[in-house]
């Protein structure tokens, strides 16, 4: 996102954290930290958990939970439905992506690679979304 953001001049606040406290403090996963240099991305921040005071609403504009389970955890941690805690397919165009960004941590280097697409695809419509303008026109046509 940050890339994004920085190759089309908005200026955002990116942040990441799980649900769970499983890897705090831990880099991201080497097999994911390899698929990204390999798209000229560094990933060099460190894992920590979502607090409370990261989902009240003058916190984040938008909260992006990758899956349903984490996005019904987010819900019920700010106390009930938010408006600006959604589910980050909700910003993909194409209807072949599935519901839930996969977790690729138990299974192969591929599953890193289709999540690093689905990033790809995702962000730049989220950009746009929360610019509530058209900052990419014409950048993305077929030539």
């Amino acid at each position: 996102m940050q890339r994004f953001a920085t190759e089309f001049g908005v200026d955002v606040e990116v942040d990441s954290a799980g649900t769970h406290g499983y890897h705090v403090g831990d880099p991201a996963d080497a097999r994911m930290r390899a698929a990204a240099e390999a798209r000229g991305y560094e990933l060099n921040s460190r894992g920590r958990q979502v607090t409370v005071d990261d989902l009240a609403p003058n916190r984040f504009d938008l909260v992006l939970a990758m899956d349903a389970e984490n996005h019904t955890i987010l819900q019920e941690m700010a106390g009930g439905i938010k408006p600006h805690i959604r589910m980050f397919s909700d910003y993909l165009s194409d209807t072949d992506w599935p519901q839930d960004v996969p977790d690729p941590y138990y299974g192969e280097a591929e599953g890193f690679k289709m999540v690093l697409d689905m990033l790809e695809e995702g962000c730049p419509i989220i950009l746009q979304t929360l610019m509530g303008e058209d900052i990419f026109a014409g950048e993305f046509d077929d030539e």
